[in-house]
C-alpha cells in the first residue's frame, strides 16, 4: 500500500473532519471538491441527518453544494467515531469557548481526543485546527492520542493549523485563505503541508505547533486591540461632538501607516471575544501580565452597556424612561448578513435592557429565534418587520447592520433609533430621530 504522502498527492487518502460547524463543514466540502473522500464527524445527530438529507444549517453554505457532495459518494457525515480508523487524515475543528471565569475550556478538544484514540492506527495524520493557547497540541492532545500506544511523531503524524474562516465573506473562501501549518516533527509538517496543499491555494509553514497556535492568537488580538481603541475613541468623540466615523474615513485616506478599524456595540463571533483570553491565561504560567490585551478586552466587553446607556439617554431626551418602554433590537447575529450567534453582543444588550425594565423584542431576518446558548437564556423570536409592528415600539437599537433591512422604513415608523453601526448613514427622512451609540 502506498505511503501517506503518496496517498495524499494522488487524492487516494480519506480525510476525516471532526466538527461540522462553521469551520469543519466548509473545510469538508473543500477537501471533497479537491478530489478526496471525506468523512465528516459530529456529535450532533441532527446535523448529520440534515446533511444526509442535503440540507444546510449554515446560511452562507449553499444546500446545493451539500447535495452535490453527498451525491458524489465522496462525503459521508456520521456520528460514529469508530469510523475514524478508516481515515488517513483526521482534522479536528471543534469549539474552544471560555468558562464563566473566562478561562480556556478545552473540553471539546479533550473529548474529541478521547473519542479518537481507540481508533487511531499507525501512519495517520492528526491535525488540530481549534484556536487555543500555545502548547495545547503537545501538552493536551498528544498525551490523549498516545493512550493508543502509538507515539506522535513516530507512529502517527501530529500537527496544528489554525482555522481562518470568515463566515459570510464572499471574497475569501476556504480554498483562497492561506493556511499556516506547524508540525510536531519535520515529517509531521511535511504530511500536513501535503494535505492542505492539495486543497488550499497557499500553505505557510512555521517551525512548530506552538508557533502556529500563537499565530492565530496574534491575528485576533491585533483586531481586538485596534477595535478597542476605536471603541474608546467613539465614546470620547460622542462627548466632544465629533463623528468618529468621519474621522476614521478621513484617516483612511492616508496611503501608508494606517488601517481603518470601526467601532461597534461589542465583539462577537467565535474568535475575537475569546482568543485573547487564551493567551492571557497561558501568560500567567510564565509570570507575565498581558495588560494591553486585558485592557482591550475590558473596553470591548463594556460596549453593550454603553449602547444601553445611550438608549436610556436618548429616551430621556424624548421624555421617556427606559423602564416600561418597548425597545426593538435590530439584528442579533454577531455580524452583518450571517446567521451566526456565537458571542453576539446583541444578547448582552437584550439582557441589560430587560434588567432595566424595558420590554424587548428583536428583528433579525436570519435568526428566527434565539438559539440555546451556554451562558445566556433569552427566550425570544424575531418579530416581523412591518409598519404596524415597528410603530408598536418606543425605540429601536441597531446592533447588527444587515443589508437586507430597510433602515429608512425603520426610521420612518419608530420615533427614536439608536444606531451603533452607522447603518442609517443613507437615511434621508426623519434624521432627527437618529441617535448614535
Amino acid at each position: 500500500m502506498p505511503g501517506l504522502l503518496e496517498r495524499i498527492k494522488s487524492r487516494e487518502a480519506t480525510v476525516g473532519v471532526v466538527g461540522l460547524g462553521y469551520v469543519g463543514l466548509p473545510l469538508s466540502l473543500a477537501f471533497r471538491k479537491s478530489g478526496f473522500t471525506v468523512i465528516g464527524f459530529d456529535v450532533d445527530p441532527t446535523k448529520v441527518q440534515k446533511l444526509e438529507a442535503g440540507e444546510s444549517y449554515i446560511r452562507h453554505i449553499d444546500a446545493a453544494a451539500i447535495r452535490e457532495a453527498i451525491g458524489s459518494g465522496r462525503f459521508t457525515p456520521t456520528a460514529d467515531f469508530a469510523r475514524a480508523k478508516q481515515a488517513d487524515c483526521l482534522v479536528i475543528c471543534v469549539p474552544t469557548p471560555l468558562t464563566p471565569a473566562r478561562e480556556p475550556d478545552l473540553s471539546f478538544i479533550t473529548g474529541t481526543g478521547e473519542s479518537l484514540w481507540p481508533h487511531l492506527r499507525p501512519g495517520q495524520l492528526v491535525v488540530l485546527e481549534s484556536t487555543t493557547w500555545p502548547g495545547t497540541t503537545e501538552e493536551c492532545l498528544q498525551p490523549i492520542l498516545e493512550k493508543s500506544g502509538l507515539r506522535a511523531g513516530a507512529d502517527f503524524h501530529l500537527a496544528f493549523s489554525p482555522e481562518r474562516e470568515d463566515p459570510g465573506n464572499p471574497n475569501f473562501h476556504t480554498q483562497k485563505i492561506p493556511k499556516v501549518v506547524g508540525g510536531l516533527t519535520p515529517a509531521c509538517l511535511e504530511a500536513a503541508m501535503a494535505l492542505y496543499g492539495s486543497a488550499i491555494e497557499r500553505v505557510v509553514p512555521v517551525s512548530s505547533t506552538r508557533a502556529a497556535e500563537l499565530t492565530k492568537l496574534l491575528e485576533n488580538i491585533y483586531r481586538s486591540v485596534n477595535i478597542a481603541m476605536v471603541n474608546e475613541l467613539k465614546m470620547l468623540c460622542h462627548r466632544m461632538g465629533i463623528d468618529v466615523f468621519e474621522v476614521i474615513d478621513a484617516a483612511a485616506t492616508k496611503p501608508f501607516g494606517f488601517q481603518p478599524f470601526y467601532p461597534g456595540p461589542g465583539l462577537g463571533g467565535h474568535c475575537i471575544p475569546i482568543d485573547p483570553f487564551y493567551l492571557t491565561w497561558k501568560a500567567r504560567e510564565f509570570e507575565f501580565s498581558t495588560r494591553f490585551i486585558e485592557l482591550a478586552g475590558e473596553i470591548n466587553s463594556g460596549m453593550p452597556l454603553y449602547v444601553v446607556q445611550r438608549t436610556m439617554e436618548a429616551l430621556n431626551e424624548s421624555g421617556k424612561a427606559l423602564k416600561g418602554s418597548r425597545v426593538l433590537v435590530m439584528g442579533i447575529a454577531y455580524k452583518r448578513d450571517v446567521d451566526d450567534m456565537r458571542e453576539s453582543p446583541a444578547i448582552r444588550v437584550i439582557e441589560l435592557l430587560q434588567e432595566r425594565g424595558a420590554v424587548v423584542a428583536y428583528h433579525d431576518p436570519y435568526v428566527p429565534s434565539v438559539p440555546k446558548m451556554r451562558a445566556h437564556e433569552v427566550h425570544l423570536s424575531s418579530v416581523p418587520f412591518t409598519p404596524e409592528e415597528l410603530r408598536r415600539h418606543d425605540a429601536a437599537v441597531i446592533v447588527t447592520d444587515h443589508t437586507a433591512v430597510d433602515y429608512q422604513s425603520l426610521v420612518d415608523h419608530v420615533p427614536l433609533v439608536v444606531d451603533s453601526r452607522r447603518a442609517t448613514a443613507r437615511v434621508t427622512r426623519h434624521r432627527e430621530r437618529i441617535h448614535t451609540a
